[in-house]
Parts: structure tokens; sequence; C-alpha cells
């Protein structure tokens, strides 16, 4: 069976396309031809080797022809190892260029080391060029008079090109240009003197150093706006006038429970004496009668007790009628 001749022409260009494809994915001509225009010696074999390592050649061969292109003395060897490392050579390349523009010295190896740091290299190049203001957000802070000043401030910083590896961030920049606002308003006699002179706290917080350690370099901390807030130490005063009182209420309850319970055991005392009392006299006659048999107390005593005993309640009948004839009148 034979193929029509124009159906065999198709499958051969086809074939044929598939394996220019399949040889320009693996060996990359055009990129070759683009770094030889550029002035780039780089060997084709070189490209296929990237291959073999899995190592894209335009991401190395494109920012190697930059570099070449703004008089960079870079090799494709350093390109290569920190791609492999992880690092964007791009970014890198791109930040030396600027570097370069703006007279800052920054080396390959330093940029590198940053760029694996996970800092945007050209991003501080940039900053060094043109600071960037920070904004903090609104701090509040209680003066001596107990008066609550709320200041919000901008900082004006340049990134630290030599201190970006290992050096704090922005967060602690605006923690400490906050620390710095809290300890100055706290140090001042009135709210009135922070407002009279802002600068003061500008002055005050430079003063501190507070870039130390950071990746960047503060120029100026300038208030953008001070506000009176609550009357702190009024609010202060009248919690603890409420807690006072709290207190006393609770004592004084606590000493009534104590009256009424020493009342309700007097009580219980007068009745258990009361009790003691009618057992007692409930024991005399017994008493008197034993008297009499063992001749301890004579008849005669005896009338004695008794007249004195009728004499007491008559006595005591008559108290208690006038007592109701004076409440009736």
């Amino acid at each position: 069976m034979t193929l029509d001749p124009t159906v065999t022409v198709i499958i051969i260009v086809v074939l044929a396309i598939i394996a220019i494809s399949v040889f320009l994915s693996f060996f990359p001509i055009m990129l070759w031809i683009s770094a030889l225009a550029s002035g780039v010696r780089v060997g084709i074999i070189t490209l296929v080797a990237m291959r073999l390592r899995r190592v894209v050649p335009s991401r190395i061969v494109n920012p190697l022809i930059k570099a070449t292109k703004a008089g960079l003395g870079l090799t494709i060897n350093q390109l290569e190892s920190h791609f492999l490392a992880g690092g964007n050579v791009d970014r890198v390349v791109n930040s030396l260029i600027a570097a370069q523009r703006a007279n800052i010295e920054l080396e390959f190896e330093r940029a590198a080391a940053i760029d694996l740091a996970g800092r945007d290299v050209l991003q501080a190049v940039q900053m060094s060029v043109n600071p960037r203001v920070i904004e903090t957000p609104i701090v509040a802070a209680v003066a001596k008079n107990g008066i609550e000043v709320k200041v919000k401030a901008r900082v004006t910083v340049r990134a630290n090109i030599d201190r970006l590896v290992g050096g704090a961030g922005e967060e602690t920049i605006i923690a400490r240009v906050g620390e710095g606002i809290v300890t100055t308003v706290g140090s001042s006699e009135s709210h009135k003197d922070v407002l009279e002179n802002p600068d003061l706290i500008s002055r005050t917080v430079l003063g501190k150093g507070l870039d130390a350690g950071t990746a960047f370099e503060i120029l100026s901390i300038d208030i953008a706006d001070v506000d009176v807030g609550k009357n702190i130490g009024a609010h202060l005063q009248t919690e603890q006038a409420e807690a006072d009182k709290r207190i006393a209420q609770a004592k004084a309850e606590e000493r009534r429970a104590m009256a009424v319970a020493q009342e309700q055991e007097m009580k219980a005392r007068v009745i258990e004496m009361r009790a003691l009392v009618v057992e007692a006299e409930s024991q005399v006659p017994l008493a008197m009668a034993e008297a009499l048999k063992q001749g301890k107390i004579g008849v005669l005593d005896y009338m004695n007790f008794k007249n004195i005993e009728a004499d007491t309640s008559m006595r005591n009948s008559i108290g208690k009628g006038d007592g109701n004839e004076k409440e009736e009148r």
C-alpha cells in the first residue's frame, strides 16, 4: 500500500517541525545568537549543560547581557550559582545596575547575600536613593498631669545596605518610635508642654539612636498630628473613689452583720439564763423541805420567808397596776 505523495510530504514536514522544536528547546540557538550579538561570550555547550542542571538558560543569559551592557564584570558562573541557590538573578543584576548609576558601592556577593536573606535588594537600593516615609499608628501617652495625648509621627528612613542582612525591619522602627513618644510625653509636666512644642518629641526621640541594629537610617521624625485625649488622671481617681466606696460599704455591712450576730447571741444567753433561773427556782421548795426535815431552819424562819415572798408579790402587783394606769392616762 502506497501513500499519497502529498500526505507523505505533510508527514515529513510535521516530523521535521517536531524535530526542530525539540532541538531548539534543548539547544537554545536563538539565545546563543542573542548573547553573541550582545558581546557576551557563552558556548552552546554551556547552555546545554544548563539544561542538564535544570537551569533555565534565559534566566542566566538575559541578566548577563544586561550586566555586560552596563559594564559590570559578572561571570556566568556567578549568576548560575546564585540561581541554583534559590536567588533572583534578574533582581540582583538590576540592583547592581541601579547602585552603579547612583554611585552606591555594592558588590555582587553583598547583593546576592541580601537577596538570599529574603530582602528586596533592588528596593533597598531605591530606598537608599529615595528615602521612604513610614507613618506610625496613633500612639497614646499620658503626661504627668493625667491628660492623655495622642500623637502620630512620620519617620523618614533610608536603607542601610551594610545592615540589610541581620538588621531589624520597619516594625522595629515603628515600635521604637512609639516607645520614644510615650517616654517623652510621660516625662512632660503637662500636656500643654507637648501641644506647645511638638518638636520636643522629635528631638528627644531622634536623639535616642533608634536606628541602631536596624536595616535603616533614620533621617528625621516629624510629628504629623497631636490631639488631646481623655483625662486619665481624673478617670483613675473616680474609679479609686468608687472602689473605696464599695470597700467601705462592704466593711459597714460586715460590722452590721457582726452586730446582729452579737445581738442574737446575747438574746440566746438571756434565754439560757432565764431557763437556769427558772430551774433554780423550781429547786427552792425542795431545798426548803429538805432543810426543815434536817432542822437547819425553823418554822418561824419558813413563815418569815413566806411573808417576805407575799409582800414582794404584792408590791409587784401594785407596781404593775400603776404602770397600766399611766399608760391609760
